[in-house]
């Protein structure tokens, strides 16, 4: 089963590499990952929404959603998986970016970003496309650019969908409890 995995994340991979790349892509592919280095673009939008009292509750459920899925992902299920990165194991590459350091399961970047693009467009619907498109680019970048494997990035939006569903479930319950009201 595992061999079978491998062979469709390699098949995928090598499908991006001979068909999609170019100088146009890989400029994008590469500002479009920067995006999701630590979070950077989510924790922005974050501030903003956290500045404007009306947004303020939604940053912080962001927030929460973000920092879940930090410790989940990147604290937890990339130490234990341990799964070693494309690069590594798939010979001639020559990477666009700086070889990362961790592991490859999940991935960090796709996880944070649904999960905070998960919050964002349940309460934000006029820009849901948005959010979940930027986040959708950022896992695509990460593929692209040969960081990760295709069952990475599934397991990084299903993880960060998972956090973000997690963040409002507890953000609605705390507003039902008689202790604490908004």
């Amino acid at each position: 089963m595992i061999s079978l995995v491998q062979r469709f994340d390699s098949s995928i991979l090598l499908y991006i590499k001979d068909n999609m790349h170019g100088i146009i892509m890989d400029k994008s592919m590469v500002i479009s990952t920067y995006l999701g280095n630590g979070g950077i673009i989510w924790v922005i939008i974050i501030a903003i929404l956290m500045i404007n009292k009306k947004y303020r509750k939604i940053g912080f459920m962001a927030l929460g959603a973000l920092i879940l899925s930090t410790i989940l992902g990147e604290e937890i299920l990339k130490n234990v998986v341990k799964r070693i990165r494309p690069s590594e194991n798939i010979p001639a590459w020559n990477l666009l970016i700086a070889k990362p350091l961790s592991y490859s399961f999940p991935s960090g970047h796709t996880t944070s970003s649904f999960a905070v693009a998960g919050v964002l467009a349940k309460y934000i619907k006029r820009y849901a496309f948005g959010f979940l498109g930027l986040a959708s680019l950022i896992g695509f970048s990460r593929l692209y650019l040969y960081v990760h494997y295709p069952t990475d990035v599934l397991a990084g939006i299903v993880l960060g969908l998972m956090c973000s569903e997690i963040i409002i479930h507890l953000f609605d319950k705390a507003n039902k409890s008689p202790l604490i009201r908004t």
